[in-house]
């Protein structure tokens, strides 16, 4: 190695240094000084999604999923040039991690802090009796099986996911203002078979701050996980109130499509709820579901079915270590409390 790469090795380590303690002193900040996740969320976050969000938008396709495909290609092949450097490789392995840590932290990290939407948002989440579980999957039920009389589907093409997803948010900002600002909009993977096979629905990735969706899954699905998704680019990272905020925007939407998909997405959860609390009722209830509407959620199961393996099992649980690190205690099972928002939301009509 010749002095000119002595010089870069030196500035790469002093670069990756620095990008570690300024990743690591924000993380000890947002979880040792109470606010800073909110005025981090209020008056920084809204920037980055600004500037990055604008910019990765300007491409039809998940800028994300291509700048992925290129840096493992990039990182084989200079690997295998530079085999023999074992320090090379690694000062410029600790490089990109390093940037990979700093961009998580400052375009998602952080927003794990701030306050949550249950409090903003005013709702009163508190322990609920079993009726009005009951009365919520009823009325649920009501819904879902009207619309699928009425022969609405899941059915929905690309373009109007895109447009209707970003409309429907902005329509809940009116109602509540942590929600308002610029949403990009949502996008597939090219490569769906990758989420496919962790069993995810969708991800935002706050290295190129893109929601991004699985094409192949089953149609009812995807304008809830749309929605989902761009909830974390208001800075609402919890999973359980991304999932409900997802519900709100898609039953609050003027495309018969996406209420369909929010309405029987929260028949899932509230029914999985009830019967643990109250099997008999649980199967009252799934009798009275549309036909139509089993037919999607059997058609679910299949696709899902298929996808079983040990690798989405490996999957899973990095998913559930990721949100332990990320102060959700509970690990996949905070997904549950999402029925509890649910109630709190149907407290207020």
């Amino acid at each position: 190695m010749g002095k000119r790469g002595k010089i870069t090795d030196k500035r790469l380590i002093i670069s990756s240094a620095v990008l570690f303690l300024l990743s690591f002193a924000f993380q000890i900040l947002a979880r040792s000084v109470p606010g800073t996740g909110d005025r981090y969320a209020e008056l920084v976050y809204p920037a980055i999604v600004g500037i990055a969000g604008r910019f990765s938008g300007l491409f039809p396709f998940a800028v994300v999923e291509l700048l992925s495909y290129a840096l493992v290609l990039y990182c084989v092949v200079y690997g295998i040039r530079h085999i023999r450097e074992g320090k090379r490789l690694l000062v410029r392995t600790l490089f990109v991690i390093a940037c990979l840590f700093f961009l998580f932290t400052f375009n998602c990290g952080i927003n794990y802090y701030r306050t949550p939407f249950s409090k903003t948002s005013g709702l009163e989440v508190k322990k609920s009796t079993e009726e009005e579980l009951r009365n919520l999957c009823l009325q649920l039920t009501k819904i879902v099986n009207g619309l699928c009389e009425e022969g609405v589907t899941g059915q929905v093409d690309t373009d109007v996911i895109k447009k209707e997803s970003v409309k429907a948010m902005g329509k809940l900002g009116e109602t509540y203002p942590d929600l308002s600002g610029y949403y990009p909009q949502p996008k597939p993977l090219l490569l769906s078979q990758f989420f496919s096979v962790q069993q995810l629905c969708g991800q935002y990735s706050p290295f190129t701050v893109e929601a991004t969706y699985n094409r192949s899954m089953p149609d009812y699905n995807i304008p809830h996980t749309v929605c989902h998704e761009l909830s974390h680019l208001r800075g609402f990272m919890r999973e359980d109130e991304a999932n409900f905020i997802g519900y709100l925007a898609c039953i609050g939407s003027d495309n018969e499509a996406f209420r369909y998909s929010g309405y029987l997405t929260g028949w899932v959860y509230a029914t999985n709820a009830l019967s643990k609390a109250d099997a008999v009722s649980y199967r009252e209830i799934c009798h009275l579901l549309d036909q139509r509407a089993w037919e999607d959620l059997r058609d679910n199961n299949e696709f899902w079915g298929r996808y079983e393996s040990k690798t989405a099992e490996v999957a899973n649980q990095m998913n559930n270590t990721y949100l332990k690190m990320n102060s959700q205690s509970d690990g996949v099972k905070s997904y549950g409390r999402m029925v509890d928002l649910m109630l709190a939301y149907a407290r207020t009509k």
